[in-house]
């Protein structure tokens, strides 16, 4: 077997143990390795040489929900007015913060602290480049910034987990809101 074709499968391995671990996150804050290999498909070996502790592969989900849900800022307003885009963005916030919130259960302190330290300036910018367009067409409230949205938004991780799907996405209605600008 060539060393690219290898590296091929490791890449999509990898790629299925984070995607199935994020599914298990969303599910329960109840994660096993051994379960993840088995619905991935791969061995315990071949999880622990991509993710040799549970916190390393929790962790990496998290960094990459945090990469896509800053990417889809841009993204949806290239497509969307910023209101739009704005509420497509909160939608994928409650999908973050329900893996988030299983992340946070199941690693320990330290490891939360670096988690922290990945998403927070990252939301952050995301969260301005919404808020700076919707400004610039008198659609949101010049009194708010990203931090103010950023605290609302916090609020997702006191909610219970058999309460998610009834208030989750509610709540992030009022939060936009709040930031909508009226006349």
């Amino acid at each position: 077997m060539s060393a690219a074709v290898r590296r091929s499968d490791a890449t999509a391995n990898r790629a299925r143990i984070i995607e199935v671990a994020r599914a298990f996150l969303a599910e329960s804050d109840d994660v096993r390795l051994n379960a993840i290999a088995k619905r991935a498909g791969v061995g315990q070996g071949t999880l622990y040489r991509h993710f040799p502790t549970r916190e390393a592969l929790l962790a990496e989900v998290y960094r990459r929900d945090v990469d896509e849900l800053v990417a889809a800022a841009s993204a949806l307003l290239a497509e969307h007015d910023p209101v739009s885009a704005m509420a497509h963005w909160l939608d994928r916030v409650v999908d973050y913060a329900e893996v988030k919130r299983g992340v946070l259960a199941a690693v320990e302190t330290a490891v939360s602290q670096d988690i922290f330290a990945h998403s927070q300036g990252p939301i952050g910018d995301a969260l301005t480049l919404l808020l700076d367009a919707g400004k610039a067409a008198g659609a949101f409230r010049e009194d708010v910034d990203a931090r103010d949205v950023v605290l609302l938004i916090a609020y997702l991780s006191r909610l219970e987990r058999d309460e998610w799907d009834a208030r989750a996405r509610p709540l992030m209605r009022i939060v936009l809101d709040g930031v909508r600008r009226r006349d």
